[in-house]
């Protein structure tokens, strides 16, 4: 249940809430990031757009399993697991692409749109924090909204960077990194995920 003073029918309204909340945002952010991304020759950018697109799929797979029982929402947080995997595995891809082909990041704009970011991100962070022990569902949304701030972080790091040395290579690393922190998210809720069906199941 969420951390709040309420029913469980208040806990579950206040959830799904929260959820549609952060759903939208991280919508709008992956379309303004994927777009900007494309134009700023940004590893780091596309990277966080396709994180944020794969929250989006979290959130969603979350806001269905409000009220469901502990199985489905186990299930649900099981789906984004996979589903942020598979996108890290895309983006260092891209990322490789990238570093073959060649590319020339526009540092600023990458900055301003990593900022804009950033304060979405810690937006979803606020809202999700005291839902986050309410069940693997929500746990699943905490432990990506978490990442997504430090994505944000990274690709401001790697504008910067780009900027000083005037060089690419600091933003192939920045997406390079989120797409391993991408991952790295997913396997810690795939396994959270299978330890709440077994410990539901009593296995």
């Amino acid at each position: 249940m969420s951390d709040c003073d309420c029913g469980l029918d208040q806990a579950e309204k206040l959830e799904k809430k929260t959820l549609i909340a952060l759903l939208a945002v991280n919508a709008v952010m992956f379309l303004a990031e994927v777009i900007f991304g494309w134009i700023a020759e940004s590893t780091g950018l596309i990277a966080d757009s396709l994180d944020m697109l794969a929250d989006a799929g979290v959130y969603g797979l979350s806001l269905y399993a409000v009220g469901r029982g502990i199985q489905k929402q186990a299930s649900a947080a099981g789906i984004s697991g996979i589903l942020q995997i598979i996108l890290g595995a895309g983006v260092l891809i891209e990322v490789l692409r990238r570093f073959l082909f060649g590319s020339e990041p526009e540092s600023v704009l990458m900055m301003a749109v990593g900022s804009v970011a950033l304060v979405a991100n810690v937006y979803c962070l606020m809202l999700i924090a005291r839902h986050r022990n309410a069940g693997v569902h929500m746990r699943a949304s905490w432990i990506f909204s978490t990442n997504d701030v430090i994505a944000n972080l990274g690709v401001i790091i790697s504008g910067s960077l780009v900027w000083f040395f005037g060089s690419r290579y600091p933003d192939l690393i920045v997406g390079a990194i989120i797409s391993i922190v991408v991952v790295r998210g997913g396997i810690k809720i795939l396994r959270e995920a299978t330890h709440a069906k077994e410990a539901h199941f009593g296995t």
